[in-house]
């Protein structure tokens, strides 16, 4: 794969989303540098790693980054992709962690900290249970409002479509297993 200029046509489908990312992890970061002894999530834990599939915009984010990664570390996790058969845990995940980290998706960079959810019941809080556990109530600094996320989120997701699949969409959600292959016609 040839390297991608900041002027092409990927990275300017890749810019909105890439700008949303550097803004949760800001906003992550705050949460955490508030909260440290609140947070328990660290490297290795993994409980919370269920997902199985991602937004276009996302994959393509992950598929770039998996071109990056050594080719024997690739080879293994496409392996490692075409032969895991649990639904119940992320498949990209190898020995507790994950080898397109820096890459990854919105729902993997926030998960533990405090959402605010809207459900049948109406808005809730929702977090690790280990997480911020010697608190009566979270402050409103500390909670992360879901919707708004999620619409900025499709907002990115509808650019990177328009831009990268102008005559029609992919799947709505792109599993997992398919990251080593997924990207636009035109950017393969």
């Amino acid at each position: 794969m040839t390297p991608l200029g900041t002027g092409s046509p990927l990275e300017a489908a890749l810019a909105p989303y890439r700008s949303l990312l550097a803004q949760v992890d800001q906003l992550c970061d705050r949460i955490v540098a508030a909260f440290p002894e609140q947070i328990k999530c660290r490297a290795g834990c993994d409980a919370c790693c269920t997902l199985q599939g991602v937004l276009p915009v996302e994959a393509a984010c992950l598929a770039l980054a998996f071109r990056q990664l050594p080719a024997a570390t690739a080879e293994a996790l496409r392996a490692r992709l075409n032969a895991v058969a649990d639904e119940e845990r992320c498949p990209l995940l190898t020995e507790a962690s994950c080898p397109l980290y820096a890459a990854r998706p919105i729902i993997c960079r926030t998960h533990g900290l405090p959402l605010l959810v809207e459900d049948e019941h109406g808005p809730r809080v929702d977090r690790c249970p280990l997480n911020f556990t010697a608190l009566d109530t979270l402050p409103g600094s500390a909670i992360i409002a879901l919707e708004k996320l999620n619409q900025a989120l499709v907002m990115a997701n509808r650019h990177f479509l328009a831009i990268c699949f102008p005559g029609g969409d992919p799947a709505e959600r792109v599993p997992l297993r398919e990251i080593p292959d997924f990207l636009p016609p035109s950017h393969s």
